[in-house]
């Protein structure tokens, strides 16, 4: 797809800087801070599981314990490992125990205690680390078994009743139907918990709960219907909310293959503050990078609250900047499912060209990442045969442009809950769509200078002015001003403040220091 829009090379590249500029303050800001989440996902790789008698997981009450002694701007590591190897317990669960009740006592160690409190942290969260090294190599052994043809895209279905033992056959089914993702939503509202659910959940709303029980036994079904299909079934789950960095160590934990992962969703659409999020979906890049799992990216979801023609630059800044800061993370191009969305009003002329303009856009900025194209959901009328016909359109650009991740479009989307009859009529629509058109993106070559081309280097244009607008600024204060998906979200509001700390000259984080550690 190189080429095709003739981009100025000189242009792209000055995008990149500007998006560079702009993320750099916050990377720093990133690696000055530290948040509950993050301290509870090293106790979670370290292998502290399970919950107390009141469903309060024992990373959170280990963790509140320790805050009771010792700020957070400490971090959780020297002050738990010094207890053990002090004595205070035998294992990380008999510490969260005693320390729930109130019989253990925490302290920043010093000189030969530190010494040895840091050996034993790094020992128990490098085992962690190691754990999802191996899940990596499984996926491997996967995909090494079941090549996958390097022009398909892969198909990209939701599945998510609420009951997880109802989820696995329905997961099973579409995967048999066709679908190569499987996406498990999550329960509405799990994003502003504090905590992560423990074991197998029955009960959700418009989604399923992300546990680690969860993931393991969606893992597994999947598993099963890959040997019978002689194909590899992807997994998909969540990692954003306050929850971020432990949701994400899970998923490497479970092997799980995807994760939807935006460095400001979770600050635009749930009101969680800018710097935990930020602080938090650093941490969380890096256990994907290190983890080999593909993140998605919500840009689609600017375009539910903001015009999509208006605001398609704001696509394309936020795709530059998740781009930097995943890198910046560890991730490779190929770990970068950056998003976009078929989300213009279809009574508007013209409306597919600019849905062609801007989805080659995309495709060319970023040539060797595997994007995540978005069905139409805002147009969306209750009109079921409008609806099917929008879904066949949406397929077709993805065709016309070459997308790697296509996700599956109802023609229920965002009027009801859709049956599963939509979702087989809506597995036809992509089959048909995919296999009529075969590789003809291969032979869509738009005008030089004709209507796609010259609107897509407006966006691009436009997106280049609002990135050194940013650079100005700071994105804290672009995003406090309703620059994306024209919320408000100052950097000093939100939910999750409270978890942030910056940290201390005797802070020590096991998992950053073994994952930013050369290869």
């Amino acid at each position: 797809m190189r080429g095709v829009l003739e981009l100025d090379p000189a242009v792209v590249r000055k995008a990149r800087t500007l998006a560079r500029r702009a993320g750099k303050p916050i990377v720093k800001l990133a690696q000055a801070h530290t948040t509950v989440a993050v301290e509870r996902a090293v106790l979670r790789l370290a292998g502290l599981r399970g919950a107390d008698p009141d469903t309060t997981p024992w990373v959170n009450r280990l963790l509140d314990a320790v805050r009771a002694d010792v700020p957070l701007e400490h971090g959780i590591s020297l002050p738990v490992w010094d207890a053990l190897v002090r004595g205070e317990a035998e294992d990380l669960l008999t510490l969260a125990q005693k320390a729930g009740a109130g019989s253990v006592r925490f302290r920043v160690p010093e000189g030969r205690d530190a010494v040895r409190a840091t050996a034993a942290a790094r020992k128990a969260v490098g085992a962690g680390i190691k754990q999802i090294d191996k899940r990596r190599v499984e996926r491997d052994r996967w995909l090494k078994r079941f090549p996958e043809p390097r022009e398909k895209p892969w198909i990209y279905l939701i599945v998510a009743t609420g009951d997880i033992y109802e989820d696995i056959p329905q997961a099973q089914a579409a995967a048999r139907e066709g679908a190569d993702i499987i996406a498990v939503i999550r329960s509405t509202g799990q994003s502003l918990l504090d905590f992560v659910p423990e074991g197998a959940t029955r009960e959700g709303f418009a989604g399923t709960y992300a546990t680690q029980e969860n993931f393991r036994l969606m893992r597994a079904a999947l598993d099963d219907v890959s040997r019978d299909l002689r194909r590899y079934v992807r997994l998909t789950n969540y990692a954003s909310g306050l929850c971020m960095p432990e949701i994400a160590s899970l998923a490497g934990l479970e092997r799980l293959d995807m994760m939807l992962n935006d460095s400001m969703y979770g600050i635009l659409f749930r009101d969680i503050n800018p710097i935990r999020t930020f602080v938090d979906q650093r941490f969380s890049r890096q256990i994907h990078a290190r983890a080999g799992i593909i993140i998605n990216t919500g840009e689609d979801n600017y375009l539910t609250t903001a015009d999509a023609v208006d605001a398609a630059h704001t696509v394309t800044v936020s795709q530059l900047l998740n781009e930097y800061f995943a890198k910046e993370a560890g991730l490779e191009d190929w770990q970068l499912g950056l998003g976009h969305a078929f989300e213009i009003d279809p009574d508007r002329p013209e409306s597919f060209r600019l849905e062609l303009a801007h989805a080659l856009l995309a495709r060319e900025l970023f040539p060797k990442a595997p994007l995540k194209w978005m069905p139409p959901t805002r147009h969306m009328t209750g009109d079921v045969f409008r609806g099917y016909l929008l879904d066949g359109f949406f397929n077709l650009a993805g065709a016309l442009t070459g997308q790697q991740i296509l996700l599956v479009g109802m023609m229920t989307e965002a009027v009801v809950t859709p049956w599963l009859s939509d979702r087989d009529l809506a597995l036809q629509n992509v089959r048909y769509v995919l296999n009529a058109c075969g590789n003809l993106y291969e032979d869509f070559r738009p005008t030089p200078d004709g209507f796609i081309a010259t609107r897509a280097r407006q966006v691009l244009s436009e997106a280049i002015d609002l990135l050194s607008s940013i650079g100005e600024d700071g994105l804290l204060d672009a995003i406090g001003d309703g620059t994306f998906g024209l919320m408000r979200r100052p950097a000093d509001g939100g939910k999750g403040l409270d978890g942030v700390a910056k940290k201390s000259a005797a802070y020590y984080n096991p998992a950053v220091e073994l994952l930013e550690a050369p290869a």
